[in-house]
């Protein structure tokens, strides 16, 4: 492996001490930073870092020079759907025109859409449409990403959809982490409860016995599973050694919250209708609210309450949810631009959130998420910046100048 070492670097960010996984609470508005920085990365891990004045001779076959550059550690996409067959613009153009989730789910579309389309694309067409996706995210940023199923409905198509999760990790420098969606919605031509067995009774195994998912997950909303059918998948999903990660409270509050305390889920995402009861829920847990603040832009919901919940001591989250229907973005600057600017949350509490967090979301905190000796070297160095601030302030702006995934230069 190759030795790289960035020096000159403006502000080296975030940077941790091994052991520390997460951070809740006040401690959120805490980044650690080193100032007119080196960093070094060899055999793919983070080596060593210090100030310039620290800096001892090294072996190296690249030297970077950041001068009036950042060098943040990638971020970590805890919450996509990055398989899917085609986008979905036309639903887009009937939100503008006020149909609301409801009504073009109604129509054939949402979801089922998404499956229809997802059926009728090969395995090979799926992985070449989703390797153009995480090369896009790459270059904002991302280094590590869940893919969820979900638009396969089927056993023969999730399984298909998971496939190729797997194979973006092996033909991507990105690190992938799989969840088995297959409770997403019911499709045509079974009934609820028929539907919900199959992913019980068929899925769940067909998937265990491929290997395919590291997660499981349930859509849990009004109108499509309860709390109680979500209960029953996730514990039959543990069983086979699938850690739960919810879908919880996009739409209404469905109780998937309380359900993924119940149950140990490792995160519950969405949350963009949760009070009292559901923070207070949390509190006594180690599940990891996530904020998912593309899709509530784009869908025009409330925001999930980010002030609420880091008041309450919680360690919050935020991803992207890239998906056709309700979040075609996976830009995580921009993310992190939206939790700034609609959820009120400093630029180091996003950032904490982005990164530090989403990787204890994917129980990859000891790998990924922060500078810290032996992680693995995913990093990436901005354009010339100000400050950290800027990054979330100049939303829509391309600051991402190089990145490095598993200590090789990526662009």
């Amino acid at each position: 492996m190759s030795e790289i070492l960035i020096r000159n670097i403006k502000r080296l960010v975030q940077v941790r001490e091994p052991g520390i996984d997460r951070v809740a609470g006040n401690a959120m508005a805490e980044l650690p930073a080193i100032e007119n920085a080196f960093l070094y990365l060899k055999d793919g891990l983070i080596h060593s870092f210090g100030t310039m004045d620290e800096l001892p001779s090294l072996p190296t076959s690249e030297v970077l020079d950041a001068t009036g550059r950042f060098v943040f550690p990638s971020f970590v996409d805890s919450h996509t759907h990055l398989v899917f067959a085609a986008s979905r613009e036309e639903e887009f153009v009937m939100k503008i025109k006020g149909a609301t989730y409801a009504e073009i789910a109604g129509k054939g579309g949402g979801i089922l859409n998404s499956a229809r389309k997802l059926q009728q694309t090969s395995e090979d067409e799926l992985v070449e449409r989703t390797l153009a996706r995480a090369h896009e995210i790459i270059q904002t940023g991302t280094g590590a990403v869940e893919i969820k199923s979900g638009y396969g409905l089927t056993t023969r198509d999730e399984l298909k959809m998971l496939r190729v999760a797997k194979r973006i990790g092996k033909e991507t420098p990105l690190t992938v982490k799989t969840t088995f969606l297959g409770a997403h919605a019911i499709p045509a031509g079974i009934s609820h409860e028929d539907y919900v067995r199959q992913v019980i009774e068929e899925m769940i195994p067909a998937v265990a016995e491929d290997k395919l998912a590291d997660f499981i997950d349930v859509f849990c909303e009004e109108g499509f599973f309860t709390a109680d059918e979500t209960e029953r998948i996730v514990e039959e999903g543990k069983r086979f050694g699938m850690q739960p990660r919810i879908h919880a409270n996009q739409l209404h509050r469905s109780g998937g919250v309380q359900v993924g305390v119940k149950t140990n889920a490792l995160s519950v995402d969405h949350l963009e209708n949760i009070g009292a009861e559901e923070i207070e829920a949390l509190k006594n847990s180690r599940v990891i609210p996530t904020a998912l603040p593309g899709a509530a832009f784009f869908l025009g919901l409330s925001f999930p309450p980010a002030r609420q919940l880091i008041e309450a001591g919680l360690p919050l989250a935020i991803a992207s949810d890239y998906n056709p229907g309700s979040a075609p973005s996976g830009n995580m600057p921009l993310m992190v631009a939206f939790a700034c600017i609609k959820m009120k949350m400093t630029p180091e509490e996003a950032i904490n959130a982005a990164t530090l967090n989403t990787s204890a979301a994917l129980a990859i905190q000891h790998s990924h998420g922060s500078i810290t000796k032996g992680k693995i070297a995913n990093v990436y160095i901005t354009k010339p910046m100000s400050s950290i601030a800027y990054l979330p302030y100049a939303f829509g702006s391309s600051l991402v100048d190089r990145v490095i995934l598993n200590g090789k230069i990526y662009s």
